[in-house]
């Protein structure tokens, strides 16, 4: 593989990835089970070269910002791949983009051509045009689908940049000669978990430099499936890293991905939490339903892999350390653990094949790992996936540093970190309290750093340009290269990086309290009762929460409803989530007492990605709290 020093642009990926493995399966498309249709390197690139071409000759000038509206799919990419070649930046988003986002970004980012996946989102996009006074060109992407009158079709654009390429036009080698690293590729509006989207400004280089710095083994024999949505940094980041190292990526849905899993048998994916928990969900509602036998083995193997598990990591020094640990206790420890690993092996491993082997076949069977990233994944379902031997490798990144801050390997697998930051990436974390930054790794401390708890700063090759067209927000993020995360974390003594929260999210009691909601969000959130919650309290005498109860999880018990609606307004249900709150954020579970939740409302519906959640179930906040501001305040004893 040629070093990495020759690509310097996306644009350079794309022809190099023809070049190197022409023939290989890059993407595959989903006709039906069990059938799919591949698309080679060479086809991608050969396309990508035609609708370049056609792009040009529309008029789509070098550093020009073109929209891409759409979801996973071959097509998707086959524009970014023209849209680079061209020298242009892609603005993307998903299919789910409401009218507000569409009215909004369209005009901020100054896009005057815009892909579109379907007549759906264009009668979405119809709804709003008069507002879009910038945007003269629309193109539909399906492939099957005929563009009405207003719009050009893909495929036609495609069919006369062929006709071009084939007379002599190779334009788009200029334009990619031409395309500096520090010119902009992409500019990805973020879904916000607080006021409106801000436009991250992604060069060449950020992307490129993840290429070779990703610490994950891919190579030309490995199977991707992609399910997150592509235009999200983490995703697309992946799908980089993916061309680049020549394995080939099969576009999959929520609604085909357990049948998917089966026929492609991934060897690698990209996830987010809400896929885990699912599945982990899916697993326990099985053994839950199944003979009384089987529940024994399942429970004899689970356990006997906790302490198999347990006993590994304690031995590589791969339990998590928060505090610098005793010499003298850790090697008494280590003696104890590797006598009872010894001991417990024989049995451990009759279970793992007849027992374990039946639950990894939920993910394929042939998963050497998955990278969870987006949010932060509950520490009941990382543990249990990581015991019943499916690596799930959390990671941590942003938008604004290009993915990747860092993320477990196989050999740093520390439950409860995101792993060692990325080669190449400095970490600072700033104490906030006495406004002083100690930096990690440190060439002339190298032990500097551990065990601080403060908020996380990074800076390196892969943060973003800035934010388009909002100084104020850019200089607010940024100082002297640096880029504050917004995120409250620590270094262990294993040289990982934990998450603790988000400054933002940090609620501050009218007592002065700074509590982290998300750590009592993910107790509650383990109970099959609750759907989703979220903590409230900012500034109040105390915390209260809102919570969506689950349905189905309340069906189980034998209390059943057609809607969240109507199990909200049972006295039982009210009941049960009291007695819940009440056992899980108590001191025996490690909850202070200014961390109790003494009062809560059930929300009439489920949050829902495109309202009260980003497009990764992440919370949002802000929207949360103004859309049920009744219910908090009726809480506050302010109705």
């Amino acid at each position: 593989m040629p070093a990495l020093k020759v690509i310097e642009t996306l644009g350079q990926l794309f022809e190099y990835a023809a070049e190197v493995h022409g023939e290989r399966v890059a993407f595959a498309t989903r006709l039906k089970s069990k059938l799919w249709k591949p698309t080679t390197y060479k086809e991608l690139y050969e396309a990508g070269a035609d609708l370049a071409t056609g792009l040009i000759d529309l008029g789509v000038s070098h550093r020009e910002h073109v929209g891409l509206l759409a979801d996973n799919r071959l097509e998707w990419i086959i524009a970014d791949c023209a849209i680079q070649m061209c020298g242009a930046a892609d603005v993307p988003r998903g299919t789910d983009v409401t009218e507000a986002e569409i009215q909004y970004i369209l005009p901020h980012a100054d896009v005057a051509v815009c892909f579109v996946e379907h007549l759906d989102l264009w009668e979405k996009i119809q709804k709003v045009q008069s507002k879009l006074k910038g945007t003269k060109t629309y193109i539909l992407m399906h492939p099957e689908q005929e563009a009405p009158a207003g719009m050009l079709h893909m495929k036609d654009l495609q069919e006369k940049g062929r006709k071009l390429r084939a007379g002599g036009k190779k334009e788009f080698q200029g334009r990619i000669a031409a395309t500096r690293p520090e010119d902009l590729c992409t500019i990805i509006y973020t879904s916000g978990t607080t006021g409106a989207p801000k436009g991250v400004m992604l060069m060449h280089q950020n992307l490129v430099f993840m290429l070779d710095r990703i610490p994950v083994d891919l190579g030309t024999h490995d199977r991707l499936l992609s399910i997150l949505p592509v235009w999200h940094i983490f995703e697309r980041a992946l799908e980089m890293f993916s061309i680049y190292r020549g394995a080939s990526t099969f576009y999959t849905n929520v609604r085909s991905l357990g049948d998917d899993l089966k026929n492609v048998q991934p060897t690698f994916m990209a996830s987010a939490p809400r896929l885990w928990e699912n599945i982990y969900a899916k697993i326990l509602d099985g053994v839950q339903k199944a003979h009384p036998m089987r529940r024994f083995l399942f429970h004899t193997g689970y356990g006997l892999a906790e302490i198999y598990k347990n006993s590994l990591f304690y031995l590589k020094n791969r339990k998590l350390q928060e505090t610098s640990p005793n010499p003298v206790l850790f090697a008494l420890g280590w003696l104890y653990h590797l006598i009872r690993w010894l001991l417990i092996t024989p049995l451990y491993g009759f279970f793992n094949v007849s027992v374990l082997e039946r639950l990894r076949l939920a993910a394929g069977g042939s998963l050497k790992a998955s990278v969870s990233g987006g949010g932060a994944l509950p520490p009941h379902v990382d543990q249990f996936f990581n015991y019943i031997g499916i690596p799930v490798l959390e990671g941590y990144g942003m938008t604004e540093t290009a993915a990747v801050i860092s993320v477990r390997t196989i050999d740093t697998l520390v439950l409860g970190t995101v792993g060692p930051p990325v080669n190449g990436i400095e970490v600072r974390i700033m104490d906030l309290v006495h406004n002083h930054g100690v930096l990690y790794p440190n060439a002339d401390k190298p032990y500097n750093g551990r065990g601080l708890k403060g908020e996380i700063h990074v800076r390196g090759r892969q943060v973003m340009k800035g934010y388009y067209k909002n100084d104020e927000a850019t200089n607010k993020a940024m100082n002297d290269g640096w880029m504050n995360t917004g995120d409250i974390g620590m270094i262990t003594f294993n040289d990982c990086l934990k998450i603790l929260g988000r400054s933002k999210d940090t609620v501050v009691l009218a007592s002065g309290e700074n509590i982290e909601p998300v750590p009592i969000e993910n107790r509650l959130m383990e109970s099959p009762l609750v759907d989703n919650l979220m903590i409230v309290g900012q500034d109040e005498k105390y915390l209260a929460a809102l919570v969506v109860p689950s349905v189905e999880g309340f069906k189980a018990m034998g209390i059943s409803a057609a809607s969240v609606s109507e199990l909200s307004g049972k006295p039982e249900v009210q009941q049960e989530i009291g007695r819940l709150i009440k056992s899980e954020i108590s001191a025996e579970n490690g909850f202070k007492g200014f961390e109790r939740v003494p009062d809560f409302r059930l929300v009439p519906k489920p949050f829902e990605v495109g309202d009260e959640l980003t497009n990764l179930f992440k919370l949002k906040r802000h929207v949360i709290t103004e859309k049920y501001k009744k219910l908090i305040d009726e809480i506050y004893g302010r109705n």
